[in-house]
């Protein structure tokens, strides 16, 4: 789906094609009949023509009843063409375009969301290739206007070559000499219609295109402006509280006024191009249905070839076959945005395709060459020859690491000065970092849990979001609000079951400690092997970081943690024991692990500082020993 056209035809040829396939066959048959009943139509409307100019001849015998009759066919025509043909046709292209736009959606989610982290690496676009803007816009948006516009120009196409050929037809049947052109034989009339119509509708389509491609590039800054808009008051509502509690509403304002004055300026290009193009369209049609459709028959009627009736059919039958050839001017300016969808899309797809290789993507901009292994789970994690670095060829390393062991059990904490590389280094053990080099390997078989600061919570059930990464049917009810209790979030056991609570979703009903301790009850659920914790417990008071450390340590017992934390030491247990065995320090961009040294228990530590007593005297026959060498 790169391209253009393969990302039109993917779905006729997925595992769904006999569905799509389907759909499509029944659309062409009725976009055929309905091609059909307009020959009908020009028929029809002949006829009725002819008995209102009949309708005080000698020779009608019955002119009201003749006039009603074929009134009333040609109604019957138009209720058949429109609510049976056409009608239907609608019903059953919209869904197609339900189903088509559907399995898009899932094929474009599936491709996001996959264990490559697509999501999160297709957000970082390289020299050659920039990281795509608004993802949930060509997703959402894009998607829907490109499957609902292709469907409608693959109707317009069939509907065309149908016309081409019933109304071409009729228009060969009821051909007539034309005087001068006698040489054409009796299809003289014929020709000169097919003459007019690939005159004027080539030459108008031409003037369409070069106001459509103008149309294109004002559409596709008009999505990037509105998307960038969009995503700007979306971020702006999640971060509310800190715009208020900064008092920041006036840049925020300004900065919406900003992104506003872009959209507005490219609406403003838009609406005269539109007008312009809108006005070229009503003079088409007008000249096109009034003049071009009536020239061709007027010469062999004005010579007798033609009756009132031959007249009119024909010339209804050259209007139709108009009509329907200028299908492309009509649709032009959804054309100009069906192509401005596809290209938006299909940058998406290929942003996608690039990012399924993280380093050699990563490598066009910068180093990349992290290797991941497995090893026994008896060695624990290890880390060999790590260099970590920013984007470019020769970028200096900011993070070195010559060999780190993490066994199973340890708890390690990571030191050192803000903006130091802590995250970084933890980011890159879990493949998340883009340049640099090392080896990482980690213990076979083992689950591996990453728990950040900020905790953005979806919105589905309690219970999902406790079972996350996993899923809600994995666990019992009872086994999960085990979890919450030992996490101390007790008091919403009862609401396992509920998406939102007051009105409320999760995200907005839990505090920032709240979701702290609800990713505690995830790591006691989960029971991972490897544990990292990057700033995890940064809401959480003294006594909630204990909290925090003491669950994990009593349900996990042979977890191994990484740890990061804006503390200068780690906390203690209430009892005075450590939590954690070792400390990486990192000081000059160099990254060393040492043991934690031991701190006393809480009761020898109040012994110690109580006064000592005086030391007695040695004993002394112990210092009269050497004198008695000596006498010897």
């Amino acid at each position: 789906m790169r391209t253009f056209w393969g990302l039109m035809r993917a779905y006729w040829f997925s595992d769904r094609w006999k569905e799509a396939w389907t759909l499509t066959l029944v659309i062409a048959l009725l976009t055929a009949l309905s091609s059909k009943s307009g020959v009908w139509f020009a028929e029809a409307s002949g006829e009725l023509v002819n008995s209102i100019a009949f309708f005080h001849d000698a020779a009608n015998t019955a002119p009201l009843k003749s006039l009603l009759t074929n009134a009333g066919i040609l109604v019957l025509l138009v209720i058949l063409k429109d609510a049976g043909f056409t009608g239907i046709r609608s019903l059953v292209s919209a869904t197609l375009h339900r189903k088509w736009r559907g399995w898009l959606d899932s094929r474009f989610n599936e491709a996001l969301l996959d264990t490559n982290h697509t999501h999160f690496h297709a957000q970082h676009g390289s020299s050659g290739n920039a990281a795509p803007d608004n993802i949930d816009q060509r997703i959402q948006e894009s998607i829907k206007d490109m499957t609902g516009g292709a469907i409608g120009l693959a109707m317009g196409v069939l509907a065309v070559a149908t016309s081409l050929y019933f109304v071409g037809q009729k228009l060969l049947e009821t051909s007539v000499e034309v005087r001068g052109l006698e040489f054409l034989g009796s299809y003289g009339s014929a020709i000169l219609a097919f003459l007019a119509v690939a005159t004027y509708v080539p030459l108008n389509t031409w003037i369409a295109v070069k106001l459509g491609r103008l149309l294109e590039r004002l559409n596709v800054r008009m999505q990037q402006s509105e998307g960038s808009y969009r995503g700007e008051l979306t971020t702006f509502l999640r971060r509310s509280f800190h715009v208020a509690a900064s008092q920041g509403e006036n840049v925020q304002k300004s900065m919406h006024s900003r992104l506003y004055v872009d959209i507005d300026r490219t609406w403003a290009r838009l609406n005269i191009v539109n007008t312009s193009y809108n006005s070229f369209e009503l003079i088409y049609n007008f000249i096109g249905a009034r003049i071009v459709a009536y020239g061709p028959g007027l010469v062999p009627f004005i010579h007798n070839g033609f009756d009132l009736k031959g007249y009119i059919t024909g010339s209804e039958l050259v209007n139709s076959l108009i009509s329907q050839c200028s299908w492309f001017i009509h649709v032009m300016p959804n054309i100009a945005t069906l192509r401005a969808n596809s290209q938006r899309v299909t940058e998406l797809a290929n942003a996608i395709e690039n990012v399924q290789q993280p380093q050699e993507f990563y490598s066009q901009t910068g180093r990349s060459d992290f290797r991941y292994d497995r090893q026994n789970p008896v060695f624990g994690l290890t880390i060999q020859k790590l260099e970590l670095a920013h984007q470019g060829e020769d970028a200096t390393p900011f993070l070195s690491v010559a060999n780190l062991r993490f066994r199973r059990g340890e708890w390690t904490f990571l030191k050192g000065e803000s903006g130091c590389g802590k995250t970084s280094l933890i980011k890159a053990i879990n493949g998340l970092w883009p340049y640099g080099r090392g080896t990482i390997v980690f213990p076979e078989g083992i689950r591996s849990f990453y728990a950040a600061q900020e905790v953005k919570l979806q919105q589905v059930t309690l219970k999902q979001l406790v079972c996350l990464p996993g899923s809600e049917q994995d666990h019992g009810d009872a086994q999960v609000a085990s979890a919450l209790h030992k996490a101390g979030l007790g008091d919403f056991i009862e609401h396992l079951a509920d998406e939102s609570r007051e009105g409320k979703n999760w995200d907005q009903v839990l505090s920032g400690g709240q979701k702290q301790k609800l990713v505690v009850a995830r790591i006691i659920l989960q029971q991972p092997g490897l544990l990292f914790l990057d700033e995890a417990t940064g809401a959480l008071d003294p006594e909630g970081k204990i909290a925090f450390h003491q669950a994990i340590k009593d349900n996990c017992p042979d977890v191994t943690v990484i740890s990061v934390m804006h503390e200068a030491t780690p906390p203690r247990s209430l009892s005075g024991a450590e939590f954690y065995h070792s400390v990486v320090a990192i000081s000059d961009g160099v990254a060393t692990k040492k043991p934690l040294a031991p701190s006393l228990p809480r009761e020898l530590t109040t012994i110690l500082a109580q006064p000592r007593p005086v030391p007695r005297p040695v004993e002394d026959k112990w210092l009269r020993f050497p004198r008695r060498l000596k006498q010897k």
